[in-house]
């Protein structure tokens, strides 16, 4: 609940943002769109760290724990050394580019070296089941920016030039992260360090303990970044279809549609980070009896809330941000069925990894949806534009949801009905 709670807060946030950027017009909101995708990409591209630190914390055997501060300091060096080779990369992006958002990537090169922090700090949250520093961590993100975003609005000063507006939106967006990102690992390492301090106090720990080290396992953190890549490219490969083909306008209406669809993803997300370090338990039992449970209430709750939040966005879209919006509500209405079935994927997902140490599962059923979108895309977007991005997504999203839970039932041991029969899963 308190997750879920962060989770609403993190969204009227992140809606607020979304309409102040988007009221600049559908170009700025594309190219902010664009921008912020680029971003994801380097954040998950490096969040096996933080999944690695997550993964250690929660199969520790309770009886004798790994000193948690020598492994939280070693990702976030890892993280800072691999943003400064980012910063490098999309410096020379920049360079190249001479159309938005590629050539304001500057900004987000002086960031990465800090961005990184927030996923891999996060980590030793996560695996220990504690909430409320995750929460506050994702609420300050949003607030951060919003708080930039004002004061860039009130610097332009009702000015309608929409690439200075772009340049202050997105400098806004990178020195809010960037700013709660280096706050996040200073309250990561505080914790960790009081951690191991009370663990040495109980004499459940000893202090000169050789530790779990993230470069022994380089292949499982590779994949995960690689897994994650994949899933991203997965819900945002129909942006950047629709960009090539019908622009940056038409870019920006789009993108509004998968913003508000990806609303329904809010209560399973909140159920997945809760329920993670369950879902690693050891016992395959415990372990698929609560990725069943997560799995049951994410897809119930985003069926039931998808026509709920159509009728909603129907008539709040255009009145809230302006009539060209209106030309996102079909591509919306055509990707709510899919969004509502995959939103078991993160629970499925967690099984994979934090369970069985096997990301490459979740990355294979995020390449099924890809490859399956996409190429219904390429069909369907030069004729159909946002719609037909809308539609190839959903067909791509509902395939691959279905493939992956027959996997997780192969894995788990389970029948098919056990989605729909609690008895099943029970665990005494």
């Amino acid at each position: 609940m308190g997750n879920l709670v962060a989770k609403l807060l993190i969204v009227a946030l992140g809606l607020s943002i979304t309409v102040l950027v988007a009221r600049q017009g559908p170009k700025v909101q594309g190219a902010f769109a664009l921008f912020v995708a680029v971003e994801s990409a380097l954040l998950t591209l490096f969040s096996g760290l933080g999944l690695w630190l997550a993964r250690q914390m929660s199969q520790q055997a309770a009886a004798l724990p790994s000193p948690a501060l020598p492994m939280l300091r070693g990702v976030l060096r890892a993280a800072v050394g691999l943003g400064l080779v980012a910063s490098v990369v999309l410096l020379g992006i920049a360079w190249w580019a001479d159309t938005l958002p590629y050539s304001q990537l500057w900004l987000l090169a002086l960031g990465a070296p800090f961005l990184l922090l927030v996923p891999t700090a996060t980590g030793l949250w996560l695996g220990e089941g504690r909430m409320w520093p995750i929460n506050l961590a994702q609420v300050a993100a949003p607030a951060s920016v919003l708080l930039g975003l004002s004061g860039a609005m009130w610097l332009l000063d009702g000015s309608q030039r929409s690439t200075p507006m772009v340049v202050l939106v997105l400098t806004a967006w990178v020195s809010g992260k960037s700013l709660v990102a280096v706050v996040t690992a200073f309250r990561a390492l505080r914790d960790a360090g009081h951690r191991d301090q009370a663990e040495v106090s109980a004499s459940r720990l000893q202090a000169d303990r050789v530790w779990p080290q993230w470069w022994a396992q380089w292949p499982f953190v590779a994949t995960i970044g690689l897994t994650n890549v994949i899933s991203l490219l997965n819900y945002r490969a129909s942006l950047f279809l629709v960009e090539r083909f019908h622009g940056l306008s038409t870019a920006g209406t789009y993108s509004v549609a998968v913003t508000v669809a990806e609303l329904l993803w809010l209560l399973s997300s909140s159920v997945t980070v809760s329920a993670y370090s369950k879902i690693g338990h050891p016992d395959v039992k415990v372990a698929a009896s609560m990725t069943v449970q997560a799995v049951r209430i994410n897809v119930l709750a985003t069926v039931a809330a998808a026509p709920v939040l159509l009728g909603l966005a129907w008539w709040a879209l255009p009145w809230v941000m302006g009539e060209a919006y209106a030309a996102s509500l079909w591509p919306l209405a055509a990707l709510l069925p899919g969004v509502a079935a995959y939103a078991a994927a993160s629970s499925l997902s967690a099984f994979y990894t934090n369970h069985l140490g096997r990301p490459q599962l979740s990355g294979m059923i995020a390449g099924l949806s890809l490859a399956v979108s996409f190429v219904l895309g390429l069909l369907l977007v030069p004729g159909l534009g946002a719609l037909g991005a809308g539609i190839a997504s959903s067909l791509g999203y509902t395939l691959a949801i279905g493939a992956a839970y027959g996997v997780f039932l192969r894995h788990a041991g389970l029948p098919v009905k056990a989605l729909w029969t609690p008895a099943l899963t029970r665990v005494a």
